[in-house]
């Protein structure tokens, strides 16, 4: 019989530009920087299926895709994930850094489209199985500095994948306003950091939550 204790999930999240993705791959060099196995993932994405959803969702040409079939997409992303990847490295007892988790799909289908938290729990309950992220780090953004940091990215990489990024500015706008209300419901789970600091600024603000998580969670 396995005694490997259960592994760590901290996802992160954000509106677009937020940063939060840097801030990831910068809490895993020093998770690792410290002898600890990590796994990085992300969504819509992570495994090789996950990408090939990836490039339909995001792909700025598919404007005709439904709400619907954005949310059931992402899930179906989002399953893969989980049974590939994440499931495996929490029972092998590593950390599991994900960007982007369920929390995105309450927000951006949920709230910013309009489908309901509802919809979304149903189809998570299906997909995710009850796996719910230890830790939620959400990077916040005002708007207008988010998607302009979004669009010189996309436009230094040339990348196509920028559906999400080219919706209207009131879509952002509740985007972000259904993060700042998440962080309030669950602050138990979710801490709210400013992404507008340096990379520096926000790398300490980070590791000053995981630590303190890590802490709290520690036997004695």
């Amino acid at each position: 019989m396995s005694t490997t204790k259960r592994g760590l999930f901290i996802t992160f999240e954000g509106p677009e530009g937020s940063g939060k993705s840097t801030q990831l791959r910068r809490l895993a060099a020093r998770l690792r920087s410290e002898g600890l196995t990590v796994l990085e993932t992300a969504e819509p994405g992570g495994t090789a299926i996950g990408m090939q959803i990836r490039r339909i969702l995001l792909d700025a040409k598919n404007h005709e895709l439904r709400p619907t079939t954005e949310l059931l997409l992402m899930f179906a992303a989002r399953a893969q994930n989980v049974d590939e990847l994440i499931l495996p490295a929490l029972a092998r007892g590593e950390i599991v850094l994900c960007d982007r988790f369920t929390d995105s799909s309450l927000v951006y289908q949920g709230a910013a489209r309009g489908l309901g938290a509802e919809v979304v729990y149903e189809i998570d309950r299906i997909a995710c199985r009850g796996l719910i992220p230890d830790l939620t780090i959400v990077v916040d953004i005002a708007t207008e500095v988010g998607l302009e940091r979004a669009r010189a990215r996309n436009q230094n990489a040339q990348d196509i994948e920028t559906r999400l990024d080219e919706q209207a500015i009131d879509f952002h706008r509740k985007v972000r306003d259904a993060y700042l209300q998440l962080a309030s419901d669950e602050q138990n789970r979710v801490t709210l950091l400013d992404g507008a600091g340096s990379e520096e600024n926000v790398e300490k603000d980070v590791w000053s939550a995981v630590s303190a998580f890590r802490q709290a969670e520690s036997p004695g």
